[in-house]
C-alpha cells in the first residue's frame, strides 16, 4: 500500500595503508544491499615476503646480519651502500606521499558499509569546516539564470504524450527518458522497480446504470479499487457526500440503508465520498459533474480511484517487490461497495426523474431527494491486474551531509494525455535537476546536503510509486529525509496561489513567496496580500502525493500550485486535460507559470541544503499543539458539566497540558542550544539538525499499526489517534452519541499524550536533558 522501491546494487571499494613502512593491507568490499554475502580480500605483507622468498623491502628494512637497527649500525660508505641508502630514502619519500595522498581522498569520500537507501557513498566535509558558503544572493541568482521558461517549454514537447496509464510502454518510455537526462547531467542514478495491484475497467464488456425502465447507460470512466458486483436500491442525492451532508439526511429522518447515492464531484476526493456512504449502508455511490461546478461538457467522463490511503492496498503497510511473499491481505481502505463515475448528462436524467422530499437548506437544485420507488440497478465489472511499475530518480550529492537529503518529485503517469496532472510537474523536476547541476559543476555552488530528484508512476491510482517506495524505506528515510517537496499539479491557473505544507516548513515558504518573482512581482506582493498565512495555507489532502510522505513517514513535507482563483482547473481526472485546455486557463502563460513555480521549489529546496542548519520552525507546531490542546480541555470540562456519568471529574487534562508544556519548553531550548553553538562545527550542525529532522517523525503514534492505520500522525493524520478525532470523540460524548466510548476515549487520551511527551524528549535531545515535569 503505502510505498517503496529497490535500488541499484550499492557498492563500496576502499583501500587502506597503514602507517609501518613494512606492511600492507588490501581490501576488497563488495556489498551487495540485496542480500549477497560481503567478500573481504586480506593480503600482507608477510604473505609478500613469503613468495619472494624473503628478500622484498621488508626483509632490508626489518633485519640485518647483527640482529641491530640500522640507525645504530655503522655502514660503509661505499658506492653499494650509497645507492642504496639513496633507493631507501626514495621509497621511504614514495610511501609517505601516497599516505599523505591516499588520507586526504579518504576525508573528501569517506565509503559507508552499511545499506543506504540512496546508492551512493556518503560524503564526509574536510575536518576543517563546512563546505565554501556561496552568498544566498548568488545562489537565488544562478538558479534563476538557469531555470527559464524557454528551456521548460522544450521539456513540455519531450515528455507529453497523449496517453500514458502506469505501466503502460508510454509510462516506461517516459521513466527511461527521465531517466536518460539525469545522466546526462552527471547525476547518480538508479531506479526502483514494483509489482502492484490496480483496477481497471472491463477488459470485455462494460459497467453499467440503469433507472427504473430506461434504457441502460454504459459510462467509459471509471473509479479503480471500487467493489465489484450488481446492486439495486432506491436512489438518493447526497449532494458532496461529505459527512455533514449524511448528517443533514438523517436530522430529515430519511432511510438510507440499501440506497444508491448520488454525489456531486468536488470538496472532497472520491475515495471520501465513498467511505461516507459506506458508513450509512449504501449499497452503491454514483459520483458526476454537476454543471454548477463543471464546464466540461455533457459527456466527459471521469477517472479516479476509490481507496481511502495510498500506495498498493494489496500490500498495506509493506512494499510490493516481486519477491513479497505476504500471505493474501487488503487495506482497511478498500471499499466493498461498487462506486462508478458517471456523465453530467446521465446524472441529469435520473435528478430530473427524482420524487420524494425536497432539499435541505443550502443545497443546490431544484430536483428532489429521490424516494423508494426511484430504483437503479449498479454493476461494476472492473479486474484486478498487476503492473510492473518504475520509480526514476537522480541526485545532486552533498559536500558535508551527502547522507541528509531533501526529495523533489513529480508523478509521471496519466489516465490520458494529463499535462497538467504530469507533464508540467515532470518538465520541471527536469529542468530543475539541470539547472542545480549545472550550478554545481559550472557555477561553484556547493551543497552541504544532497538533493534527490524522484519521478513517480502510478501516481493517478493514489501515489502508488511514491507511497511503495516510503514503504520499503521507512526507517531510513525518516532518519535522513529532512523534506519532501511535491510538483504535481503545479499549474492549473494563473490569478491564484495555494500551499499546503508541515508547520514546520512555514517559514521557509513565507521566505520563499517574498524571494520568488512571476511578472516582476514577488508572489508574497501578489497573492498573500495582509495575512500569507489566511490567503495562501490550505489543508492537505489524502490524495496529495505528499500527504504520505508527511502522515506515513513522518518527513516534512510540501504541495503548492497556481490556481485560477476561485474557479480550480477542471479537467484533472479526465482525458481532455490537455496543453489546449490548460493554455485557455492560463491565458498561454504555462510556461511562465511553470517556470516561476520551478524557481519556487528550487529556492525552499537549495535553500536547505545551503544553509548550516535546517530552516525548520519550531514554533509553529508548537502554537498548533495549544490550539488543539485548549479546544480539548474546554471540551473535556464540558461534557463533565453536561453529561457527568460519562467522564468523571477525576479525568483531568493536566497530563496534556504538561506534555504541550515540554514541546514548547524544548523548541525554545534548542534555539538556546542554537545560539551558543559553533555552527562552524560539522558535528554541531549535524547533531543539531538530527534533533530537528526527528520532530516531524515523532509526530507518528507509536502505539498503531501502520498496516491498519497507515497516517499515524496525530496532527495531520487520520484515524482515532489524532487529537482532532479525540475532539469529535468528546463532541460524540457531549451529544450522548450511542456510538461514543468513554473508556475508548480515555485510552486514545492517554496515548495521545505520550505520544506528544515522546516528541518533546526527542527534541530535547541527550537523557539527561529530558523535561521529567510530567
Amino acid at each position: 500500500m503505502l510505498g517503496s522501491s529497490r535500488l541499484l546494487h550499492a557498492r563500496s571499494r576502499s583501500g587502506i595503508f597503514n602507517g609501518e613502512p613494512h606492511s600492507y593491507t588490501r581490501f576488497n568490499l563488495t556489498q551487495n544491499m540485496e542480500g549477497d554475502n560481503s567478500q573481504v580480500e586480506m593480503k600482507l605483507s608477510s604473505e609478500v615476503d613469503e613468495e619472494v622468498g624473503g628478500n622484498g623491502v621488508g626483509d632490508h628494512l626489518s633485519h640485518n646480519s647483527n640482529g641491530k637497527p640500522y640507525m645504530v649500525q655503522k655502514l660503509k660508505r661505499t658506492p653499494k651502500s650509497l645507492c642504496f641508502m639513496a633507493a631507501v630514502t626514495l621509497l621511504i619519500f614514495i610511501i609517505g606521499f601516497l599516505v599523505g595522498y591516499t588520507a586526504h581522498r579518504r576525508k573528501e569520500t569517506s565509503p559507508v558499509c552499511s545499506a543506504s537507501v540512496l546508492p551512493f557513498e556518503r560524503a564526509v566535509a574536510p575536518e576543517t569546516g563546512a563546505a565554501p558558503l556561496m552568498d544566498w544572493d548568488k545562489v537565488k541568482s544562478l538558479l534563476n539564470q538557469r531555470l527559464t521558461a524557454a528551456k521548460i517549454e522544450t521539456a513540455f514537447s519531450e515528455f507529453s504524450k497523449p496517453s500514458h496509464r502506469a505501466g503502460s510502454p508510454e509510462d516506461d518510455y517516459l521513466g527511461n527518458k527521465v531517466l536518460q537526462r539525469f545522466k546526462d547531467y552527471g547525476m547518480n542514478t538508479w531506479n526502483d522497480e514494483h509489482f502492484v495491484k490496480v483496477q481497471d475497467p472491463p477488459a470485455s464488456g462494460s459497467n453499467r446504470i440503469i433507472y427504473k425502465n430506461d434504457p441502460e447507460e454504459r459510462p467509459k470512466g471509471f473509479l479503480s479499487y471500487s467493489g465489484n458486483g450488481s446492486v439495486k436500491g432506491a436512489a438518493l442525492y447526497a449532494c458532496y457526500g461529505q459527512e455533514s451532508d449524511f448528517r443533514l439526511l438523517r436530522d430529515k429522518n430519511i432511510n438510507m440503508n440499501g440506497r444508491v447515492m448520488l454525489v456531486r464531484a468536488g470538496k472532497i476526493s472520491f475515495a471520501e465520498k465513498v467511505a461516507n456512504a459506506a458508513k450509512v449502508n449504501a449499497s452503491a455511490v454514483l459520483i458526476y459533474p454537476d454543471p454548477a461546478d463543471y464546464s466540461i461538457g455533457e459527456t466527459t467522463d471521469l477517472y479516479g480511484h476509490v481507496h481511502l490511503g495510498s500506495g498498493d492496498p494489496y500490500t498495506p503497510g509493506f512494499p510490493s517487490f516481486n519477491h513479497t511473499q505476504f500471505p493474501p491481505v487488503e487495506s482497511s481502505g478498500l471499499p466493498k461497495i461498487p462506486a462508478q463515475t458517471i456523465t453530467s448528462a446521465m446524472a441529469t436524467k435520473i435528478l430530473w426523474k427524482l420524487g420524494g422530499q425536497s432539499l435541505p437548506e443550502g443545497w443546490e437544485g431544484f430536483h428532489k431527494l429521490g424516494n423508494e420507488n426511484d430504483t437503479i440497478s449498479v454493476e461494476v465489472n472492473n479486474f484486478l491486474t498487476e503492473k510492473k511499475i518504475n520509480n526514476v530518480f537522480g541526485v545532486v550529492k552533498g559536500l558535508v551531509d551527502a547522507d541528509r537529503y531533501v526529495v523533489i518529485g513529480a508523478q509521471r503517469d496519466a489516465w490520458g494525455p494529463g499535462f497538467a496532472a504530469s507533464t508540467v510537474g515532470t518538465s520541471v523536476l527536469v529542468e530543475l535537476a539541470r539547472s542545480v547541476s549545472d550550478m554545481v559543476e559550472h557555477d561553484g555552488f556547493k551543497p552541504r546536503r544532497s538533493i534527490v530528484f524522484a519521478s513517480w508512476s502510478a501516481g493517478e491510482y493514489g501515489s502508488v510509486g511514491a507511497t511503495e517506495w516510503l514503504e520499503g524505506y521507512l526507517s531510513s528515510l525518516g532518519m535522513k529525509a529532512f523534506s519532501y517537496i511535491n510538483l504535481d499539479g503545479i499549474v492549473t491557473g494563473r490569478n491564484g496561489f495555494k500551499v499546503a505544507a508541515s508547520p514546520l516548513m512555514h517559514t521557509l515558504i513565507e521566505k520563499a513567496l517574498n524571494e520568488v518573482y512571476y511578472e516582476d512581482k514577488s508572489l508574497s506582493s501578489q497573492f498573500a496580500k495582509s495575512d500569507w498565512e489566511s490567503n495562501i495555507l490550505e489543508p492537505m489532502q489524502m490524495d496529495n502525493t505528499a500527504y504520505p510522505f508527511l502522515a506515513f513517514s513522518g518527513i516534512p513535507s510540501m504541495s503548492f500550485r497556481f490556481t485560477s482563483g476561485r474557479s480550480s482547473y477542471q479537467y484533472l481526472g479526465t482525458l481532455l486535460d490537455t496543453q489546449e485546455k490548460l493554455n485557455a486557463a492560463t491565458s498561454s502563460q504555462v510556461p511562465q507559470l511553470a517556470a516561476a513555480a520551478g524557481r519556487f521549489a528550487g529556492s525552499i529546496a537549495l535553500r536547505l541544503v545551503h544553509d548550516h542548519l535546517l530552516q525548520m520552525n519550531l514554533r509553529k507546531y508548537d502554537k498548533v499543539i495549544r490550539f488543539n490542546v485548549a479546544k480539548i480541555n474546554a471540551k473535556i470540562k464540558a461534557v463533565q458539566r453536561m453529561q457527568p456519568q460519562m467522564l468523571p471529574k477525576a479525568l483531568t487534562v493536566q497530563w496534556l497540558i504538561s506534555a504541550s508544556g515540554s514541546y514548547g519548553r524544548a523548541s525554545r531550548s534548542l534555539e538556546t542550544d542554537v545560539q551558543n553553538s559553533n555552527l562552524d562545527d560539522i558535528e554541531t550542525c549535524r547533531i543539531i539538525n538530527d534533533r530537528i529532522m526527528s520532530v516531524e517523525r515523532n509526530f507518528l503514534s507509536p502505539y498503531i499499526s501502520p498496516r491498519e492505520i497507515p497516517f499515524r500522525h496525530i496532527l495531520m493524520g487520520t484515524g482515532s489517534h489524532t487529537l482532532q478525532a479525540l475532539s469529535n470523540h468528546l463532541d460524540a460524548l457531549k451529544a450522548d452519541n450511542p456510538e461514543a466510548d468513554a473508556d475508548l476515549f480515555r485510552h486514545q487520551f492517554a496515548l495521545a499524550t505520550w505520544t506528544l511527551q515522546g516528541c518533546a524528549n526527542s527534541l530535547a535531545g541527550d537523557i539527561w536533558s529530558l523535561d521529567n515535569e510530567i
